[in-house]
C-alpha cells in the first residue's frame, strides 16, 4: 500500500528541536510506510516511547523473539507496528478455536460429573514456594516466577497438584474425606516446544483425597476411559502405561541408597525415552549410585510384564500387590485391554510415592496425553499432616493434535436460531423488541443493527447458519405480526408477535 502522507505543526513537537531547524521551516511532513490507521488521532501532540525491546528472549539467533519486531532509536512522531502475534508458546483463541476449547472442556466437566466429583479452582498466581519445595525437580526450572511489589516472589502456576494440597490443607476439618474435586485451568512453564508441548496449555486435574486403597487410582483411569470413549478414541489408538514407585524403592532400598536420592533418581528415569542410555547410566553415577545399583535398577525397568517383575522382585512387596490389584480392577470395570505395565514409568514429579500412569498414543507419534499417580506424602511437604492422595493431570493440547491425527475433529460452527432484520430503519426499535421477545424464549438471535440490503442479509444468515429470517417490516408491524422465513426449505408466513417463539 503506498505511503500516506499527512501533515503536522512542528512547533507542537518537543521545544528542543526547534533550535536545530530554520524559522523559515514551519510545518514537516513525515511520511508513515504503514497502512492508514483505522482512527483519527492528533499526530501533532503524540509522544512516542518505544518499550519493544526483547532483549531477554533468546529464541532466535539476534536475542529476539522470530517474528517480533526489533526497533532502532525512537523518534519522535513515528508509529510503530506492534508485533500482533501473541508471546511464543501462548494461543489466541478466536471463535472457531474458542467452540473446539468449550466443546473440550464440557467433555472434561460433564465426565468429571458423572463420576460425582465437584469443581473447584485456584489462582493462577501462586507463591513461588509452594513449586519449589520438592528439590531435584525439572519443573524449577521451568518457572515463570518473579518478585511482586510487595517483594513477594510469585509464579505463575506450572501445575495445578500443589494448589489443591494448599487448598485442602486451608480448609483442613471443615472438608470431610475423601474429596473429589475436578479443575480446569491454565498452567505456564518455559520449556522447549514441540508438538503438543506449548509454554501454556490448560489442564484437567481429577484428584481423590482420603482414600488409600488402589481402587481410587482404578476410578481414576477409568473416568480418563469414559472421556476417550466419548470423544471417539478407542484402545486401538491410545493405552495406559501403568507402574509403581514402590518399584523403583524396592530396588534401590537393596543397594542401601539414601531416601533423599529418589526424587531425583526418578527426575532422571522419567527422561529413559527422551535421551540415551549412557546419558541415563551417567546421570544416575552423578547423583551417587554405584555401578551395579544402576546396572540391576536399569534391568528392572526394562520389565514389561507383572509376572517378570514379580520373579524379580518376589510376591510380598507392595508395588507387585498394588499392580495385581489395579490390573483385576480393570478387568472387572471393562477397561483392562487399555492397560500395560510398564516398569520404566516414574512420572516426573518427585511427589508421586505410589502406582504411576501415562497415557500414550500407541503410534508413538505424541507425548504422553495424560499422566498421574498417587502422591500420599505431598501434603507433610506444606508442613500439614499427610494425606492419602492421587490424581491426575491431562492437557488440552496433545489430545487436540490426536484428534486431528485421527480425524476425530468436530465439525463446530457457528448456530444461529434467527436472524431479525427491520425493512425500514425507522423499524430497527421494533425489530430489537422483536428480538428480545425471541431471546426471552431462549432463541439464539443476530440482530442486524443497521440498515442493510436483504441481499446482505442472506449472506449473513448463511455465514451464521441460522435457521429462520424474521423480517419486520412496515405494513406487516401495523398488523401486529412479522415475516418469517425457514432458510432451510424457503417455506414463509407471518406470525403473530403474541405467538413469536
Amino acid at each position: 500500500m503506498p505511503a500516506t502522507p499527512f501533515s503536522c505543526s512542528f512547533l507542537t513537537l518537543q521545544p528542543r528541536f526547534n533550535s536545530y531547524v530554520n524559522p523559515i521551516f514551519r510545518s514537516l511532513t513525515f511520511q508513515l510506510s504503514s497502512s492508514p490507521l483505522p482512527f483519527n488521532a492528533n499526530f501533532s501532540s503524540v509522544r512516542l516511547h518505544s518499550s519493544l525491546s526483547r532483549a531477554a528472549e533468546t529464541d532466535s539467533p539476534t536475542g529476539g523473539r522470530s517474528g517480533a519486531l526489533t526497533p532502532g532509536p525512537a523518534v519522535a512522531g513515528e508509529v510503530q507496528k506492534i508485533d500482533v502475534n501473541p508471546p511464543k508458546g501462548t494461543r489466541d483463541f478466536p471463535p472457531e478455536d474458542m467452540r473446539l476449547r468449550n466443546w473440550l472442556f464440557n467433555h472434561f466437566k460433564e465426565v468429571s460429573r458423572l463420576y460425582g466429583f465437584e469443581e473447584v479452582d485456584y489462582p493462577v498466581l501462586e507463591s513461588e514456594a509452594l513449586f519449589t519445595r520438592k528439590a531435584g525437580e525439572e519443573i524449577k526450572d521451568q518457572l515463570y516466577c518473579f518478585e511482586d511489589r510487595g517483594n513477594r516472589r510469585v509464579a505463575l502456576r506450572p501445575e495445578l497438584t500443589p494448589s489443591l494440597a494448599r487448598l485442602v490443607i486451608q480448609k483442613g476439618k471443615s472438608v470431610s474425606l475423601p474429596i473429589k474435586w475436578f479443575t480446569v485451568g491454565q498452567c505456564w512453564r518455559y520449556e522447549r516446544m514441540t508438538r503438543g508441548r506449548r509454554r501454556e496449555h490448560y489442564q484437567w486435574n481429577m484428584d481423590i483425597i482420603g482414600v488409600p486403597g488402589v481402587m481410587a487410582e482404578a476410578e481414576l483411569i477409568a473416568s480418563i476411559v469414559t472421556l476417550f470413549k466419548r470423544i471417539g478414541i478407542t484402545e486401538s489408538d491410545v493405552g495406559f502405561k501403568v507402574s509403581s514407585r514402590k518399584v523403583l524403592q524396592e530396588v534401590l532400598n537393596c543397594y542401601s541408597v539414601p531416601e533423599n536420592l529418589f526424587g531425583k533418581v526418578c527426575v532422571i528415569i522419567d527422561k529413559i525415552e527422551k535421551i540415551p542410555a549412557d546419558e541415563i547410566k551417567k546421570e544416575l553415577k552423578a547423583v551417587g549410585l554405584s555401578q551395579e545399583a544402576v546396572q540391576e535398577l536399569l534391568q528392572v525397568l526394562s520389565v514389561k510384564s507383572l509376572t517378570e517383575l514379580e520373579e524379580r522382585l518376589g510376591s510380598s512387596g507392595e508395588a507387585v500387590a498394588d499392580l495385581k490389584q489395579l490390573f483385576s480392577l480393570a478387568e472387572k470395570i471393562g477397561y483392562s485391554k487399555w492397560l500395560q505395565f510398564d516398569a520404566s514409568v516414574v512420572r516426573g514429579l518427585a511427589y508421586y510415592t505410589g502406582i504411576v500412569f501415562e497415557g500414550f498414543d500407541r503410534e508413538g507419534k505424541l507425548r504422553a496425553i495424560c499422566g498421574g499417580g498417587r502422591y500420599d506424602h505431598l501434603f507433610s511437604t506444606f508442613g500439614a499432616d499427610d494425606i492419602s492422595a492421587c490424581g491426575f493431570g491431562f492437557g488440552d493440547a496433545v489430545i487436540v493434535e490426536l484428534l486431528k491425527e485421527k480425524g476425530l475433529l468436530p465439525e463446530l460452527n457457528l448456530q444461529i436460531d434467527d436472524i431479525v432484520c427491520a425493512l425500514d430503519e425507522d423499524l430497527q426499535g421494533c425489530a430489537a423488541m422483536v428480538a428480545n421477545i425471541l431471546r426471552e424464549k431462549g432463541q439464539i438471535v443476530e440482530l442486524v443493527l443497521e440498515s442493510k440490503p436483504l441481499k446482505w442479509v442472506f449472506k449473513r444468515a448463511a455465514r451464521l447458519n441460522a435457521e429462520r429470517l424474521v423480517l419486520v417490516g412496515n405494513s406487516e408491524w401495523q398488523r401486529g405480526v412479522v415475516g418469517v422465513k425457514i432458510l432451510s426449505t424457503a417455506e414463509q408466513y407471518e406470525v403473530k408477535l403474541d405467538d413469536l417463539k
